[in-house]
């Protein structure tokens, strides 16, 4: 068999070589030509997965180790009889780390105090569920809005998307890019938000409206993007309007990474029944990069905003990514994965 592999796809060489051909290609430059005789493709999000792409070869398998699956056509692929499998969750933890990271830097650069804040968090997902808990850990009180979770449980738990926003101090997106979310975070949406709120979007670009956001601006607290429109060519200008601005690294912790390979090449044994991989995880083999245990109780905002910036100093990562924001896949491919942190 034959199997062709974004490069960018961490622990991931020498891992099928013993079961089959194995070429490793940057994700934007993978084509047509290069997986027409392939049998799997093994993605990250630059790798766009069309019926241009996909028409005509004998791919029938595509793992991608991320959790968004908005580079692939689902459509085309299920009328086709391709499976796909994402990594669901597989950068939960460190995502929360950056949002927590980012909050409690941002607040101590501009003197914000925290106490009191209703925390406002959209897309409660496994993302989202993992925020959630931290944010109450740490005493906010939380407002949840996931319309899809509020109709298969119910709506308690839940409030509308125009009360969380009127509500909330700190507003955090997690939500998966689709038609229902693409652009939602437009004119009105940040028009119900409250003056001198947090704003956080470290789920997709494309679901801010950026053009919207640039004449909101004013009115925000603090603004923290991770993720941009039409990546890698990210608006400068709203770049240096941001408090915060990072090139999609939010989820790039080491057992994000490792999480993420692992539920791929799962996936891609189970289809092929290469039984040896079932159960795959990559080593751990810097011990550093363990996740280390946080006691942040009773702490002031200071306290806590030393130790979060301690095990990830997050402004380090914005002060590269403004002097080189041309490089942003560069900064992506060689982004030092980061130990994730947890309470209990």
């Amino acid at each position: 068999m034959k199997i062709v592999a974004d490069i960018d796809v961490p622990f991931l060489k020498g891992v099928f070589e013993p079961y089959a051909e194995v070429v490793y290609m940057k994700g934007p430059q993978i084509g047509h030509e290069d997986i027409r005789d392939a049998d799997a493709l093994i993605t990250r999000t630059r790798t766009k997965c069309n019926a241009e792409l996909l028409e005509g070869t004998s791919v029938k398998m595509i793992a991608t180790a991320t959790i968004g699956t908005d580079h692939i056509d689902l459509d085309y692929c299920s009328a086709n009889g391709i499976e796909v499998h994402n990594s669901e969750g597989c950068n939960a933890g460190g995502v929360m780390q950056y949002v927590f990271s980012a909050l409690y830097g941002v607040a101590a650069r501009k003197a914000i105090k925290l106490d009191g804040f209703n925390f406002g968090i959209i897309g409660v997902g496994h993302v989202g569920s993992k925020v959630e808990a931290m944010a109450r850990y740490l005493g906010f009180n939380v407002l949840r809005c996931d319309p899809p979770r509020a109709a298969a449980e119910g709506p308690e738990g839940f409030c509308p998307l125009e009360d969380l926003l009127e509500q909330s101090q700190i507003v955090t997106m997690h939500v998966p890019l689709d038609e229902s979310t693409r652009g939602m975070a437009g004119e009105n949406f940040f028009t119900m938000m409250q003056p001198g709120s947090i704003f956080i979007n470290a789920s997709r670009g494309e679901v801010v409206d950026e053009s919207a956001m640039k004449v909101a601006m004013p009115k925000f607290g603090a603004v923290v993007i991770d993720t941009w429109c039409h990546e890698p060519d990210v608006d400068e200008v709203l770049l240096d309007m941001v408090d915060i601005a990072t090139p999609h690294i939010a989820g790039y912790s080491y057992q994000g990474k490792q999480n993420g390979t692992a539920a791929a090449v799962q996936a891609v044994a189970r289809h092929f029944g290469i039984e040896a991989l079932y159960d795959f995880y990559p080593e751990a083999d810097i011990p550093d990069h363990e996740p280390v245990l946080l006691d942040l109780k009773g702490k002031k905002q200071g306290e806590i905003a030393a130790v979060f910036q301690y095990n990830y100093p997050i402004f380090t990562d914005d002060f590269r990514f403004r002097m080189e924001p041309h490089k942003f896949e560069k900064l992506r491919a060689e982004y030092q994965y980061r130990r994730e942190i947890y309470v209990e």
